[in-house]
């Protein structure tokens, strides 16, 4: 097998498209600079965001060098990729504060010191500057309306309505890779698919200004078997800060990873080798399949949270299973005091406010449908006062469906 990077992200699923294919695998037997850029959109990074991540973080670990490039500048115009309406245009200090956090979170995947050290830029830093009459004659001029309006996430966008600020993210991705090509040799822009005609339009605007070749390498839109978006639960987004999704939660959610996306999520979501992975699908038959979901969940979370998070998650989730789910100190928990629960609270309330279900009519319909649980017993009306009788050695154990619990400390 070559042992080229590209080899290794293509046999693992992460290419979907590449400009030319035979030119970047030579551009990569020798040390290559490339990019992937992610807006300072939210205050964290979600398992959305992970395959971009995993495909650099791969780069360097290869010998390559990735910048990581944070939008300050086109956090401010809003991409219209896979998008059905336009973003909500966000504030300077929103960004600004946004920035602040994901440049904490990326320093868990790559490292950004000593030889072969990953850059981390921002784009405002010579988005920011431009004059827009100078711009407009330099770079706008190098592009069709035509062939804007063919590109898919402007075509999609026509429908609903395609704001002027949108339409000009494009100029923008593709001067992000004139810049770093002219400042940093960067020869190689990865991307979602939804973003090959941005990358393409990148490659060509560095064609036309310095007559030079440079390539894109497009990631695969991952959706589960069962047709869901990827990183998506009944409670929203799977955020990689774990003040939002906590490590236990985000052990829970590759856990409960369907048998079909195992194989898949483990070449995409970890770095066990080939041959490891193989060895684990090929035992499922002697170990069954939840073998394989705890290998690929323990290894999941601690790329992400570490080692010991993960380590703690596990046994959390292990505590769960075999029914002692009150020791488990990684259980998502809500602390409430003794006078909060004298009058007793409505189940549907309390389901709701801890986050077990994402409103109190999903709480009504999970209660309705059978599948709420206090301390492992069947709640039957969704009206159901929840009080001091439920405390159970300082804790009421909450649990919706099979697998979600939740604790509330009573203090």
């Amino acid at each position: 097998m070559n042992n080229s990077v590209y080899y290794i992200l293509k046999k693992r699923g992460f290419v979907a498209q590449v400009s030319d294919e035979l030119a970047v695998v030579d551009v990569l037997q020798k040390t290559c600079i490339c990019y992937a850029g992610f807006d300072p959109t939210a205050e964290s990074l979600h398992v959305g965001h992970l395959l971009p991540i995993m495909a650099l973080a791969h780069m360097q670990r290869s010998g390559h060098i990735p910048i990581v490039l944070i939008g300050g500048g086109t956090a401010m115009i809003g991409d219209p990729s896979g998008k059905t309406e336009m973003r909500k245009i966000l504030s300077k200090e929103e960004i600004s504060n946004n920035i602040k956090k994901l440049s904490q979170q990326f320093c868990r995947y790559f490292k950004f010191d000593g030889q072969g050290a990953a850059l981390m830029l921002n784009n405002a830093e010579w988005l920011q500057p431009l004059n827009y009459i100078t711009f407009l004659r330099d770079i706008g001029k190098h592009f069709s309306v035509n062939k804007m309006l063919a590109a898919e996430s402007y075509k999609k966008r026509l429908e609903s309505g395609l704001n002027f600020i949108e339409f000009n993210y494009m100029l923008l991705q593709a001067y992000d890779f004139l810049y770093l090509y002219k400042n940093y040799n960067c020869v190689l822009q990865i991307g979602g698919n939804d973003q090959w005609g941005n990358i393409l339009a990148g490659i060509d605007l560095v064609r036309r200004i310095y007559g030079a070749t440079v390539h894109g390498l497009t990631l695969p839109l991952i959706t589960t078997a069962s047709g869901a978006k990827m990183g998506k639960t009944e409670k929203g987004a799977v955020w990689l800060d774990p003040e939002k999704t906590s490590p236990y939660e985000y052990y829970q959610y590759w856990i409960n990873t369907d048998d079909r996306d195992v194989s898949t999520f483990l070449h995409l979501f970890t770095f066990l080798t080939e041959y490891e992975i193989d060895h684990i699908m090929k035992n499922i038959e002697h170990e069954g399949w939840i073998f394989a979901k705890q290998k690929l969940a323990f290894e999941a979370t601690a790329i992400t949270h570490g080692v010991a998070a993960a380590e703690q998650a596990q046994r959390s989730a292990q505590s769960v299973f075999y029914g002692d789910a009150t020791n488990s100190d990684s259980l998502p928990t809500t602390i409430y005091s003794v006078d909060k629960l004298k009058q007793g609270i409505p189940a549907f309330i309390l389901f709701a406010d801890t986050g077990l279900c994402s409103s109190r009519s999903d709480a009504r319909r999970l209660i309705s449908e059978g599948g709420a649980y206090i301390n492992n017993q069947r709640i039957e009306s969704f009206e159901q006062k929840i009080d001091q009788g439920h405390i159970q050695n300082g804790i009421i154990l909450l649990r919706a469906g099979k697998k979600k619990y939740h604790k509330i400390l009573v203090q």
